[in-house]
């Protein structure tokens, strides 16, 4: 399964949810939905727009479980 690793980045980032929300623009239900991985796509705009405010690489966003 591949999940996101938002909640770990925004740690070391020294950011928080709200922050993150208040970046993306989108509402509160899909973001949620989002960040605790229960959605099922992510749009490539999305995933930019991640890397970007969170300086990191899609490698280091997304991880894969074994779930």
């Amino acid at each position: 399964m591949i999940r996101l690793n938002v909640l770990p980045l925004l740690e070391k980032n020294g950011k928080t949810k709200y922050w993150l929300y208040k970046q993306l623009g989108m509402s509160y239900q899909n973001f949620s939905r989002m960040v605790n991985n229960e959605t099922k796509s992510i749009r490539y705009e999305n995933i930019e727009t991640l890397c970007l405010l969170l300086g990191c690489t899609p490698n280091e966003l997304f991880e894969i479980t074994e779930d």
